[in-house]
């Protein structure tokens, strides 16, 4: 018996590196898991690293910004396997890298519907579908409690899940639901370099060479790291812990 045996998950953003690793642990430890994502080809090798459409997992392709496909991904979860447990609104993007008088407007607005507005609706439609005593989670970043040149969009999302998390988890606590945010900091998958890429050419340097300089650790972090942050706030281990931030960067904000 896993300490999440029996229990339903639902991950946004299932199917990248941070999304499927923790997939997989809250499995082993006997998890019904849902993964949402909105591209089908992901999708496809995910379930070929989890074994399939098994009783344990299923998939389903969604815009999380979009609330009527928000309600479908609740309501088909919810069809399968019963009420949900733990709810990870991990789904993101980095928008554009520029300054804010040169960051188009477009791009602002799209970061803020992927990066914020899925997670209020994850919340406001998840939340009446979800066990007592379960668990919601938002995947923030290390640019949640500091920031950048050139990132107003995705820093200005990430911190907004902070306020979000905080908010929502006062509203619940009487449900004994708990509410957090996890902000890791750079991980070794492919969002992270792409964002390195670019990085590197606004600042002339190599920009994973600054990043490891600039955690104590000396490195990036990997997926399956943050993955067991992710299963313990998931699991009843993290029963007194609500409305809180959890770092996982590698002492880069110490």
């Amino acid at each position: 018996m896993g300490i999440m045996s029996e229990k339903v998950c639902v991950i946004t953003g299932g199917a990248g590196s941070l999304g499927l690793a923790s997939a997989k642990l809250l499995v082993q430890e006997g998890a019904k898991v849902m993964l949402v994502d909105n591209r089908q080809d992901m999708l496809d090798e995910a379930a070929g690293e989890l074994g399939g459409d098994s009783d344990a997992v299923a998939f389903v392709v969604a815009d999380v910004s979009d609330s009527r496909q928000t309600r479908d991904y609740i309501d088909r979860t919810v069809a399968r396997w019963g009420q949900i447990d733990f709810l990870f609104s991990n789904a993101g993007i980095i928008g554009a890298i520029k300054p804010i008088t040169d960051f188009p407007e477009e791009v602002f607005d799209k970061v803020m519907a992927v990066n914020v507005r899925a997670s209020f609706l994850a919340c406001k439609y998840g939340l009446p579908r979800m066990n007592d005593g379960g668990s919601i989670l938002f995947t923030s970043s290390i640019v949640g409690v500091t920031s950048d040149p050139g990132i107003c969009g995705y820093a200005t999302s990430k911190h907004a899940l902070i306020g979000l998390a905080r908010t929502v988890a006062k509203e619940v606590a009487a449900r004994n639901i708990r509410v957090n945010v996890i902000c890791p900091g750079p991980i070794e998958n492919s969002f992270q370099a792409d964002v390195e890429i670019a990085l590197s050419a606004v600042m002339g340097r190599n920009a994973t060479e600054v990043l490891d300089a600039a955690t104590p650790m000396g490195r990036h972090g990997k997926a399956e790291e943050i993955a067991k942050m992710v299963l313990f706030l998931a699991s009843d281990q993290s029963s007194y812990s609500t409305g809180s931030i959890f770092m996982a960067d590698g002492g880069m904000n110490a």
